[in-house]
C-alpha cells in the first residue's frame, strides 16, 4: 500500500542504501539534540497561545491542541504563519494523518499479503484498495507539494523566510539560481515528513496528557505542588525550569509510555536471513516491534495499565534504572524517530504551562455526576485516546491574572 499511495517519499519508509542516508543526515542536521533547543523561543510562544484557546473556548481543548501543535510546526518548517484552526495546511494535516492511519496500519489490505494485486485494474471487483490508494496519494501530494511551492514562491517574490525549508534551499544553492534537484528533493521530503508525522505525533500525546489528568487528579494536584514551589504564582514555566520538574518530566515520560502513539511501530523488513531464540526470519520478512506490549510489561513498568509517574521517580528525583519509555514509543536502532528531541519538548513545555493555570476535570451531565472517559484508544496506524469532555478552568485568581497579562 506505501507505493500504491506514492510514499517512497518518506525516510521512515524507504529502503537503506545512498538515498537514504542522505535524507537522514539531514533530518539529523535540523532536528539533532543540540539544535532543537534554538527552536524554544517558538515552542514557549505556541504554548502560550494554547493557553490563550484554552482560557477562551476551554470545551474546544481538542481542537486548541491541534490548533497550537499543528501551527507551530508549520511556522517552524515553512516559515508561514498559521492564525486559525482551518488554515489550509492545518486541514492538508489532519488529511493526511487520517490517511496515514488507515493506509499504513500493516495487514489491513490483503494487498500486503499479495502484492500481485496491485496491478488488478481499479474498476476491478474487490479493488477497494486502488481506490482509496488513489484518493490518499493526492492527499499526500498535497501534504509534499503545496507548503513547499508556497515558500518557493516567497523565495522568489523577495519575501523573509527564515524557516527550515529556507535553509535547506539556501543550503541546495536555490538562492543562487544554481539548484541541484537532489538537494531540493530531499528538502521537499523531510520537511514533509516533519510537517505531517510531527504535529501529529505530539497532539496523539497531549490528548493522551488531557485523559490522564482527567481520570488522576491526584497527579494532577502533585505536578501542581510541585510547579508552585518551582515557578511560584507570578510567572508562567518555561524551558530552563525543566531540570527542577521531576514531576512533570515523568508525566511527560508516563503519557508517551501509557498510550503509545505508533502501537505497532514503524513495521521494517529484513535485508538477509536472521536468526532470534530459535526462530529463524527470512530475508524479506516484515517485522514489527510490538510497542505497545514493549511499553506495558510488568516486569518493565509494574501494574502497567495504570497512568503512574511516580514510577520513574526515585528520592525525588528521575530514576535512571527504570527503562526510558522514549527509547521504545518513538522506534529503534538507526530507524528511531529523528524528531523525539522536538516533540518532546514541545509536550514538556504545554504540559507544564497547562498544569500551572488550569485544573482539568470530568465534564458533568444535567445532575451534576461526572462523566469519566474511558481509558481507550483508536486502533490504527497511528493510536489516540477515544473523544471524551473535560472541563478546564483557570485554577486559582492569580492564575487567572497571568491569562490576562498575556493578552
Amino acid at each position: 500500500m506505501t507505493s500504491l499511495m506514492g510514499m517512497s517519499w518518506n525516510a521512515g519508509l524507504m529502503p537503506y542504501g545512498l538515498r537514504w542516508r542522505k535524507h537522514r543526515r539531514a533530518i539529523h542536521q535540523y532536528f539533532n539534540i543540540e539544535v532543537v533547543q534554538s527552536y524554544q523561543p517558538l515552542q514557549l510562544s505556541k504554548a502560550r497561545v494554547l493557553l490563550h484557546r484554552l482560557r477562551d473556548n476551554p470545551s474546544d481543548f481538542m481542537r486548541s491542541i491541534h490548533f497550537a501543535i499543528g501551527a507551530g510546526i508549520i511556522e517552524l518548517v515553512y516559515g508561514h504563519p498559521v492564525k486559525d484552526v482551518d488554515n489550509k495546511y492545518l486541514v492538508i494535516a489532519r488529511n493526511s494523518s487520517t490517511a496515514a492511519s488507515e493506509g499504513l496500519l500493516p495487514g489491513a489490505f490483503f494487498v500486503d499479503f499479495l502484492p500481485i494485486l496491485r496491478y488488478v485494474p481499479t474498476w476491478f471487483p474487490g479493488a477497494v484498495f486502488k481506490r482509496k490508494a488513489a484518493e490518499w496519494r493526492a492527499v499526500f501530494d498535497q501534504m509534499l507539494y503545496v507548503p513547499f511551492n508556497d515558500v518557493k514562491a516567497d523565495l522568489d517574490g523577495g519575501k523573509s523566510n527564515t524557516s527550515i525549508m529556507a535553509q535547506m534551499l539556501a543550503e541546495a544553492s536555490y538562492l543562487e539560481g544554481r539548484a541541484d534537484e537532489e538537494d531540493m528533493e530531499v528538502a521537499r521530503n523531510i520537511s514533509a515528513v516533519a510537517y505531517g508525522a510531527g504535529a501529529d505525533t505530539t497532539y496523539s500525546t497531549m490528548q493522551t496528557f488531557f485523559l490522564a489528568m482527567v481520570l488522576h487528579p491526584e497527579v494532577q494536584k502533585k505536578a501542581q505542588a510541585e510547579l508552585a514551589t518551582v515557578v511560584g504564582p507570578s510567572r508562567l514555566p518555561d524551558f530552563a525550569d525543566r531540570d527542577s520538574l521531576p514531576y512533570i518530566n515523568a508525566i511527560v515520560k508516563e503519557c508517551a509510555r501509557w498510550i503509545p502513539v505508533v502501537p505497532l511501530g514503524v513495521p521494517h523488513a529484513t535485508s538477509a536471513d536472521d536468526e532470534y531464540e530459535g526462530y529463524f526470519i527470512p530475508k524479506g520478512a516484515v517485522v514489527m516491534a510490538n510497542q505497545w506490549a514493549i511499553l506495558h510489561d510488568p516486569e518493565d513498568y509494574p501494574e502497567p495499565e495504570l497512568f503512574k509517574p511516580e514510577r520513574f521517580l526515585k528520592d525525588g528525583k528521575l530514576d535512571p534504572d527504570v527503562r526510558d519509555p522514549s527509547t521504545i514509543a518513538f522506534g529503534f536502532g538507526r530507524r528511531i524517530c529523528p524528531g523525539r528531541h522536538l516533540s518532546d519538548a514541545s509536550v514538556f513545555i504545554n504540559v507544564a504551562s497547562i498544569l500551572h493555570v488550569f485544573d482539568m476535570k470530568p465534564a458533568v451531565d444535567e445532575y451534576g455526576t461526572p462523566k469519566l472517559p474511558e481509558a481507550r484508544a483508536t486502533s490504527g496506524f497511528f493510536s489516540y485516546p477515544y473523544p471524551f469532555e473535560c472541563d478546564v478552568k483557570a485554577r486559582s485568581a492569580s492564575a487567572q491574572g497571568l491569562l490576562n497579562e498575556m493578552q
